[in-house]
């Protein structure tokens, strides 16, 4: 346990900060699965509704992971990362329908 003033002080932020962390990385963890969900759906049945659902699930996610890396919650590095892999989602999904409207 800790002994001064300001390390009781130090044990009581360094909790409340690693709370506040845990909320914006899980909130950003729900929000990409939330995208993943509607990418699947829109990759089985391609329609201008579900591609503007979409595109509203990326909207989203992208801001709550920019404002976690502003936050310092998350690296720089690793939100760019989860913000392409979300990207490369959806491009897969707009290529395997593609090849299928054209025939």
């Amino acid at each position: 346990m800790a002994n001064t003033k300001s390390a009781i002080k130090r044990v009581k932020i360094a909790e409340r900060n690693r709370l506040r962390n845990k909320a914006y990385k899980s909130a950003v963890k729900t929000l990409m699965k939330k995208y993943f969900v509607a990418v699947e759906s829109y990759g089985a049945s391609p329609t201008p509704e579900l591609l503007q659902e979409v595109q509203q699930h990326m909207a989203a996610a992208y801001s709550k992971i920019d404002r976690a890396v502003k936050r310092g919650v998350l690296h720089p590095n690793n939100g760019a990362r989860k913000k392409s892999r979300l990207a490369a989602a959806l491009k897969r999904q707009k290529e395997k329908s593609a090849p299928a409207d054209a025939a």
